[in-house]
């Protein structure tokens, strides 16, 4: 199986760990999702970093809102993303702002919305491993918009996940870029040594 080539096994391994994922049931996924916020809320290194970039959930993806809004009352701005494919931008959201509808369905800020630069992004992922390594979606959105913040200063990556879309190991290129963090509803992660 490994010696296929790493874009055909990724699209392997996300189509398993997607199927793991969309198989969960909707009252473990709510309940899951209290658990990474709280798990994601009480990591120090989260604590005061701003802003914090993150995503509107798709599909069966843990949803990150009750952590957006949980970090907006402490105190930290969030800023969810923008498709201007091939890239990302990050836009200023509240709870109540108008979303669009973005590239790919998803939701998200107007063009009106301030432009922001994360000191930290809340990833979504299909699968990942114990190193931080993330298979996502296939059109490297993530990964670039993380490559074009750490040209500006320091990114803290937080993966959310649920236990089952963690694989053995993820097939890693060149323009893959790992997870520092990666929280399921059963543990926080580690991936890189303090």
């Amino acid at each position: 199986m490994h010696s296929l080539p790493p874009p055909v096994l990724k699209e392997q391994l996300r189509t398993e760990a997607l199927a793991r994922r969309d198989g969960l049931d909707k009252a473990f996924r709510e309940e899951a999702a209290r658990a990474i916020t709280e798990r994601a809320l009480g990591f120090p290194d989260l604590r005061d970093v701003t802003p914090v970039g993150a995503y509107w959930p798709i599909r069966s993806e843990v949803d990150p809102r009750p952590l957006m809004a949980a970090l907006l009352e402490r105190g930290q701005d969030v800023a969810l993303s923008q498709i201007l494919h091939p890239h990302l931008s990050w836009r200023l959201w509240q709870p109540g702002d108008v979303l669009i509808k973005g590239g790919f369905g998803v939701r998200e800020p107007g063009p009106d919305a301030p432009e922001v630069f994360p000191k930290c992004l809340i990833v979504p992922l299909a699968a990942f491993d114990r190193r931080g390594g993330r298979i996502g979606y296939g059109k490297g959105h993530f990964d670039r918009a993380i490559a074009a913040l750490e040209s500006q200063h320091p990114v803290l990556t937080v993966g959310l996940a649920y236990a089952v879309q963690e694989i053995g190991q993820v097939p890693v290129e060149d323009h893959d870029r790992l997870l520092d963090i990666v929280i399921t509803e059963t543990e926080l992660i580690r991936t890189k040594p303090l």
